[in-house]
């Protein structure tokens, strides 16, 4: 499994990352210098910070709604470590593709300094998601400790946090950004009322219905295992 070819990044995968956070930097960028000539600071740290919350609560990667999409989710639940293998572009390669080109024409067209910090933060999060998601499978010896540290001010997610989403009945903690939408969402059972809206329209049942299938349950980390022995 560590030496599987598919977890390994290509050349591609460098390539849309690259785009991606170039095309993020520009919007920060563009973000710095509008407030710079402006004056005007407030707005645009207000435009991120909204952002960076908005990345969290509009995670698509784990919105299962599209085909690939629910197989990946799935595979993750069976196969959670997984994601700690994954070297760093083989990983961002699709988020990055999709930031590109939804950031791109916002950087050519738009100059606004509050549009270019909102985005460049939200979208710049949402990109790297999928990083921040792979840290908190990822024990704290194994992390940088300025990760650590961000982890444990919340301004990450943790281990901790994000472990409670795969334990069943797995219908709790989706986040994974900041995971500060967590408790809201959990407390306030969003998620329970789109299961029964989508159950009500479309005859869907979530998997959280139903007793765990080992077609979908976690399974151990056996190159872990052989390792530590």
């Amino acid at each position: 499994m560590l030496k599987d070819p598919i977890l390994k990044s290509k050349w591609y995968h460098h390539a849309w990352v690259a785009s991606g956070c170039t095309s993020v930097l520009v919007s920060l960028a563009k973000s710095v210098t509008g407030a710079a000539d402006s004056g005007i600071w407030l707005q645009p740290i207000l435009a991120g910070l909204v952002g960076y919350v908005l990345a969290d609560h509009y995670d698509h990667e784990n919105t299962p709604v599209f085909g690939s999409q629910i197989e990946a989710f799935q595979g993750h639940h069976k196969w959670p470590w997984i994601i700690t293998r994954r070297q760093f572009a083989n990983n961002l390669h699709t988020l990055a593709r999709a930031v590109s080109f939804t950031v791109l024409p916002i950087d050519l067209i738009f100059n606004d300094p509050v549009l270019h910090g909102f985005v460049g933060v939200c979208l710049g999060c949402i990109m790297f998601s999928q990083q921040f998601h792979a840290w908190a499978h990822s024990t704290k010896s194994k992390l940088h400790p300025l990760v650590v540290a961000l982890q444990d001010a919340g301004v990450l997610v943790s281990r901790s946090m994000h472990g409670a989403h795969h334990r069943p009945l797995y219908d709790s903690n989706y986040c994974i950004v900041s995971g500060v939408w967590n408790e809201l969402l959990d407390t306030y059972k969003v998620f329970e009322a789109l299961e029964m809206i989508l159950f009500f329209k479309l005859g869907v049942r979530p998997r959280s219905w139903s007793e765990p299938s080992s077609s979908w349950t976690e399974e151990t980390d056996t190159s872990s295992l052989i390792a530590e022995s």
